[in-house]
């Protein structure tokens, strides 16, 4: 199996392994005590690896610049990059700023003001779950974008399971309403001060967050022009 992991990319240490996945969507295989895998991937064994921080110079065209920019502009107010900035990581040719949540807000209000900076565009927030990140299992990611400057980042701040609040950025980026609304809908994340922080595509009702790695993969049975769909976990199994 630990043939298996990637190997670290240039400028990368080494591979943080933090579980391993077992068949296509992690259910596992029924023979070893999983709830099935339909898919015809329910031998697969994967390392689950998340890659750690780089190493500088980090590359690119621009990313020693635009991290120099981003650690100076919060010391001159006061704030030290190694407590905002819990790592930086690139990762096919795309750089990742993992911010500390207490120091989200902030930090997002900078790369959105500083003229050297300018991303003034976030196109999203997306979740991610896990489970085996222990004490940061849920992640929240912004893709921003630069217009002055045609530069693209990302942003990445991480909350535990007992503990899923991260500060919301609609004061910020007012566009980031509706998607953490579905981030806090579909992962459970709760984003301190948004507006209205309700869910927007489940029912109000709904109990659970349908994308955690922890949600049960059966789903519920579904009917279709008078034919019953049964759950994944309960269709015929090709593993």
């Amino acid at each position: 199996m630990s043939e298996n992991v990637p190997v670290p990319r240039e400028g990368q240490t080494e591979l943080e392994v933090i579980g391993v996945r077992h068949g296509m969507f992690g259910s596992g295989n029924a023979a070893n005590g999983g709830s099935g895998d339909t898919s015809g991937y329910g031998r697969l064994v994967t390392p689950i690896a998340l890659p750690p921080a780089s190493t500088r110079p980090y590359g690119g065209e621009w990313f020693d610049e635009v991290a120099d920019e981003f650690e100076g502009a919060l010391e001159e107010q006061g704030v030290s990059p190694d407590a905002a900035i819990e790592k930086t990581v690139v990762d096919r040719d795309e750089i990742t700023f993992h911010v500390r949540r207490e120091h989200l807000v902030q930090a997002m209000r900078t790369l959105r003001d500083d003229p050297a900076l300018r991303f003034e565009l976030c196109t999203g927030v997306s979740g991610v779950h896990y489970p085996g990140d222990a004490g940061r299992e849920l992640h929240a990611v912004y893709h921003l974008r630069s217009i002055t400057h045609n530069r693209l980042i990302r942003v990445e701040c991480s909350a535990p399971d007992d503990d899923p609040h991260i500060p919301s950025t609609v004061a910020v980026y007012p566009t980031n309403d509706w998607h953490e609304r579905e981030t806090y809908d579909f992962f459970g994340i709760v984003f301190d001060g948004h507006p209205a922080l309700t869910r927007i595509m489940m029912p109000d009702d709904w109990l659970g967050f349908p994308q955690r790695k922890d949600y049960p993969l059966g789903g519920i049975p579904v009917e279709y022009k008078g034919a019953q769909i049964p759950a994944p976990d309960q269709r015929r199994s090709y593993s």
